[in-house]
């Protein structure tokens, strides 16, 4: 697991934290992009418009499982990184 996220910020891959407001505000990594898995299908061009690789994250990997399974769908290279700390410790 480890060693595909650090492949994908190595390509300059764009951390996608899909956890909810207060879950955000009560930590994240620092320079994520913050968009809520309910709130993805509406921001999917968004997404795309980045033109990077993403690794989606939240607090067990369920919700960022869900949000890599839609953004596959729609063509976007990304990957599930799991809990948000998992992709932290290859950033800080």
């Amino acid at each position: 697991m480890s060693a595909e996220i650090k492949e994908y910020l190595e390509k300059g891959a764009v951390i996608l934290d899909v956890r909810t407001k207060e879950e955000w505000d009560e930590g994240h990594t620092e320079g994520a992009e913050h968009i809520v898995l309910t709130v993805i299908p509406l921001e999917v061009e968004k997404i795309k418009a980045w033109n990077k690789p993403v690794i989606a994250v939240c607090r067990s990997g369920a919700r960022s499982g869900q949000a890599t399974q839609f953004l596959t769908n729609h063509g976007i290279d990304v990957i599930n990184g799991g809990p948000w700390q998992n992709v932290d410790e290859h950033v800080s």
